[in-house]
């Protein structure tokens, strides 16, 4: 099947292109705080060459605890977008939803909406989603095969949209417990056209593994986005904060700020061995 290249402003996402990278903190803890990770991540990013999307949520539904931290919610998170898109214009801005009634205000404030991997089966969600128009960013379900995700494609075409990206975030495999299947990326790729994004931090996660929040490997992440990086995947998605340990959420498996840079800086190169012979497979 052919390949589809997505854009979104300056940036195209292709698994045969060089590999785009959605980041930015878990959830917004303030306005200012989501501010400077964005800033570094995009001198980071402008340094490396890579093609950058800020992401970060305004609103974590699906927490371990009624009592975990959910973000600063609707109307101080798209003033947080607002911000953002002042101070960097051209730069896109992902976030994920989770209610058929946010879809077409969100739309409003950032270039593509996300349907959280718990949700992908959610007709009515995704079918409000991909009627804004916006860029619709599915997150497979830890219950599904790869192959399955072209059921939640075909929702969004029958919508009337097109321009769908697939991120892969890790199996079910017993309890407290993810598992990456590295040939689920061509799988995707091939059953749905779509390009296929490698969720590297939601990857190593422990979910509920503390109890009454989410543990994680914040150690492994890197080494996952390699293999996922080799195995020709056209985007990265990768949470950070400058201090992981202190993030309001899922901190064990976010990167820390710090090490950004040389992380990317490594990734980037196996990128150029890998999609140098990628059209040889595709």
């Amino acid at each position: 099947m052919e390949q589809k290249t997505i854009t979104l402003g300056n940036v195209k996402i292709s698994n045969l292109l060089p590999f785009s990278l959605l980041c930015g903190p878990c959830q917004i803890e303030s306005k200012q705080h989501a501010v400077d990770i964005c800033g570094s991540m995009v001198e980071i990013t402008r340094q490396l060459d890579i093609p950058y999307v800020f992401k970060a949520s305004f609103d974590k539904a699906n927490r371990s605890s009624i009592n975990g931290a959910r973000g600063v919610g609707l109307e101080k998170g798209m003033e947080t977008f607002d911000e953002i898109k002042k101070l960097y214009p051209t730069l896109p801005i992902v976030t994920d939803i989770h209610e058929v009634w946010q879809c077409a205000e969100v739309a409003k404030h950032v270039d593509m909406l996300q349907i959280p991997a718990f949700l992908c089966r959610q007709t009515d969600l995704v079918v409000a989603a991909a009627k804004t128009g916006k860029v619709i960013n599915i997150k497979k379900g830890q219950f599904l095969a790869p192959e399955d995700m072209k059921n939640a494609v075909q929702k969004c075409l029958d919508s009337g949209n097109d321009k769908v990206c697939l991120t892969e975030r890790g199996t079910s495999f017993g309890y407290h417990t993810l598992i990456v299947d590295m040939t689920g990326f061509a799988t995707m790729a091939k059953t749905t056209g779509c390009p296929v994004i490698f969720d590297a931090t939601h990857s190593v996660q422990k979910p509920g593994g503390l109890g009454t929040a989410t543990g994680g490997n914040r150690e492994m992440a890197p080494i996952l986005a390699r293999a996922a990086i080799a195995a020709g995947v056209g985007g990265l998605f990768m949470e950070t904060h400058e201090n992981p340990d202190k993030a309001l959420s899922d901190g064990p498996n976010t990167v820390a700020l710090a090490n950004m840079k040389s992380i990317l800086a490594y990734l980037k190169e196996y990128d150029a061995l890998t999609k140098a012979k990628i059209n040889d497979y595709f």
